[in-house]
């Protein structure tokens, strides 16, 4: 398996000195790598830690989550009550409640959501400490979402691998049709003579001149030649070991100008069908390449 998707999930913890570290980390698609893990604020300074083992990893996507780091009885902090500010409040509210002849309802629950009156403390923690044990929480963490990341990617190349052989099925049946292209337009210009009374055209030099510049406007095999190159490396990155989402976006792009070529080109009925065809299936791989690491 070769394809990573950049969707997916992981988590991991660790203990040792009396704390415990538990990490959540998700991903989603972006053209860039962008990391975004939230540390508790006394711990800020291990962000740079998080990054450097994130980058390590993967190259794209969106990476986010949550560390969170507990003491060993299981708190993360110690809970205060700013009983001052809580009175403040109650007393503000009841004054209020009165002059405007409200029920006095006013309970312990709600003076506790009110702004700054609840905070969790947290305990003294060494940031050296703290590190190490976040080295393995982490390293937990990403195997996870690399596994997930990987089941995904896996879906994803048995998806491409069937639409990418559709359109090469389409592309063998555009050159079967450019072949007759030249001569029907040859009968159907003849034929336009001889309804219009004119005869032996065949041997004009302007209806020759006429086809072969037709026959040169209209040549695809160029543009032909070019879409089985494209698709050939399409299903040559799909068995690569390195990140090739962004070149799988990028031939994605010149197979789209290609066909579109052909559809300008190839003066041809049947021919636009499997361009239209070819360019939606074309459109669903481009959404899936989007997921491509």
């Amino acid at each position: 398996m070769a394809l990573k998707s950049m969707t997916g999930f992981g988590e991991g913890s660790a203990s040792a000195g009396g704390i415990r570290v538990l990490v959540e980390l998700s991903s989603v698609n972006r053209k860039q790598l962008d990391i975004n893990v939230s540390l508790p604020r006394h711990l800020i300074t291990l962000d740079a830690q998080v990054q450097r083992l994130v980058r390590c990893e993967f190259t794209r996507g969106r990476v986010s989550g949550i560390i969170r780091v507990e003491v060993a009885d299981g708190s993360a902090g110690a809970v205060k009550i700013d009983e001052k500010l809580a009175t403040q409040y109650a007393e503000a509210i009841r004054k209020t409640a009165k002059r405007l002849k409200l029920a006095d309802d006013l309970g312990a629950e709600t003076i506790a959501r009110l702004p700054g009156v609840l905070s969790v403390e947290q305990e003294s923690q060494d940031a050296d400490h703290v590190a190490a044990v976040l080295d393995v929480a982490i390293g937990k963490a990403l195997k996870g979402l690399a596994r997930t990341r990987s089941a995904e990617g896996k879906a994803l190349e048995k998806d491409l691998r069937i639409r990418l052989g559709l359109l090469e099925e389409m592309k063998k049946e555009i050159r079967k049709l450019s072949v007759s292209v030249v001569s029907g337009y040859r009968k159907k210009l003849f034929q336009r003579m001889a309804d219009a009374g004119l005869e032996d055209v065949a041997s004009d030099d302007r209806m020759v001149k006429e086809i072969a510049v037709f026959a040169d406007r209209s040549d695809i095999t160029e543009e032909l030649t070019r879409l089985k190159s494209h698709l050939a490396q399409a299903r040559k990155l799909l068995r690569s070991v390195e990140p090739v989402g962004r070149t799988l976006d990028f031939l994605c792009q010149e197979l789209f100008r290609e066909i579109n070529t052909v559809g300008s080109k190839a003066n041809e009925v049947e021919i636009t069908r499997y361009v239209v065809a070819f360019k939606t299936e074309l459109e669903r791989i481009r959404e899936q390449v989007q997921n491509v690491e």
